[in-house]
């Protein structure tokens, strides 16, 4: 049975394929392999201008053939790598072999060796793989995160005046604007974007145990410091770590898994928000024509987009938690644990998009059901009981707080009706008095955010 939508095993490439198509560009076999090969020749064109007398006479002409090798990669070429591998058991030891029979095309047979030189195979991965990372952040999950708020924005300036009864403990509390509780969520993810943004994105590239020792036995006047530091920093524009065993520490690759499960945890957070205020009907959403909310009930127009997020940001967080927490540890001077591992970065980074993706959709049918926020104030006028005894407390009132307490605690509606006859029999001056009537659920709701 071939591969497709429907015969995946997983439902990022089943399911969700349209969603998630773009991050094979990333994370996929293909890419992978691929951006093995881009390590590889940026590596050999840093040797050529690095002073080694053997390829003092490569003057940069070829340079942009040599880069051609990835920069048009075909399917065809990962087959043939793939193939190679079934030979040798060892997947960068094919990349090696693919770019001898690349270049022996271009005539350089005298330089075959130099492909490689000095390297172990996490030399290439450790800068491969975050290679990847990185662009996958930068070109995919930042512009889809910036979405998010960019539509948080919009909501909160089409709602920043809108008076909403606040529920703390599930109950009802202090009267806020909805615009503000929107504005909530915004901030806490910019301020973990600032953050995340922060993070290195972290290379190992020093040979077989980190020591350049084939590198030194072999040139032992060049600075392989120095030149790894310009290769990985400079020319990969990735951030080298300086003393490693045969692999990356990982330290800072579980960082952003980190602070990735911390936006998502803020999502998680918006979209039950947003599913419980559906829920109280504070919010209509957008029908679809021709979609179905319910097989057995037509009336109905079910939160999915949110409870489908919901859903997966919980897969990617428990994924995330698991590289944060494995990759960071290895035997000695390394196992091979962390290989298998790093093939499933692109697993929690795909249900995460799939989860944002779900969150814009969801807040694009929201429709403000303004009428049922403000009955929902009318028929909660105890809350305005925190603005009345702070202006006794103010006036010097005795015991304000008890007094409120023993009107607000029954089991008896508290009306604005309710509230007018309490202030009546209040001992205060007729301005104070006016001045508490004046207070509405709807207008005590703090200042402007």
């Amino acid at each position: 049975m071939s591969l497709s939508p429907l015969t995946a095993v997983t439902p990022i490439d089943g399911r969700y394929y349209n969603a998630t198509h773009e991050l094979a560009n990333f994370f996929s076999e293909f890419a992978l392999i691929k951006y093995r090969v881009l390590v590889e020749v940026e590596y050999f064109i840093a040797l050529c201008e690095s002073g080694i007398p053997q390829l003092a006479h490569f003057d940069g002409s070829l340079n942009e053939r040599l880069r051609s090798i990835y920069q048009n990669f075909t399917i065809e070429d990962a087959q043939w790598i793939k193939e190679k591998e079934k030979i040798t058991n060892h997947d960068v030891k094919a990349v090696e072999y693919f770019l001898k029979n690349e270049f022996e095309k271009l005539g350089l047979h005298d330089s075959l060796e130099f492909i490689h030189f000095g390297l172990t195979s996490q030399d290439i991965n450790n800068t491969a793989i975050p290679y990847s990372w990185k662009e996958a952040i930068n070109q995919v999950y930042f512009p889809q995160i910036d979405e998010v708020i960019t539509e948080l924005k919009g909501l909160i300036d089409s709602w920043k005046e809108v008076p909403m009864l606040a529920r703390t403990h599930g109950q009802p509390a202090s009267p806020t604007r909805l615009g503000k509780e929107v504005k909530v969520f915004v901030e806490r993810i910019e301020k973990q974007i600032e953050l995340f943004r922060q993070i290195p994105f972290s290379a190992k590239f020093g040979g077989a145990t980190g020591n350049f020792n084939a590198h030194h036995v072999a040139y032992g006047s060049t600075d392989w410091v120095a030149f790894a530091n310009k290769f990985v920093n400079e020319t990969l524009g990735l951030s080298r770590s300086q003393t490693t065993t045969q692999i990356e520490h990982y330290d800072n690759f579980a960082a952003s898994c980190d602070a990735l499960k911390r936006i998502n945890n803020i999502l998680i957070d918006l979209c039950r928000d947003m599913w419980t205020y559906i829920s109280m009907d504070y919010f209509k959403q957008k029908i679809t024509a021709g979609q179905i909310g319910s097989s057995a009930m037509p009336h109905k127009v079910n939160p999915i987009d949110f409870e489908n997020a919901e859903g997966n940001l919980g897969i990617a967080n428990a994924l995330f938690e698991h590289l944060a927490a494995k990759l960071p540890i290895s035997r000695l001077q390394r196992d091979l644990t962390d290989s298998t591992v790093l093939r499933n970065i692109g697993v929690p980074f795909a249900h995460t998009l799939i989860a944002i993706k779900s969150t814009l959709r969801g807040l694009r049918k929201l429709i403000l059901n303004e009428a049922a926020l403000q009955a929902d104030l009318e028929n909660n006028w105890a809350v305005v009981a925190e603005a009345i005894q702070t202006i006794l407390r103010r006036e010097g009132y005795p015991k304000p707080y008890e007094a409120l307490k023993d009107l607000t605690r029954t089991n008896t509606q508290v009306t604005q009706e309710t509230i007018a006859t309490f202030v009546d029999g209040l001992n205060v001056p007729d301005e104070v008095k006016a001045e508490i009537k004046s207070i509405t659920p709807g207008n005590y709701t703090g200042v402007s955010l």
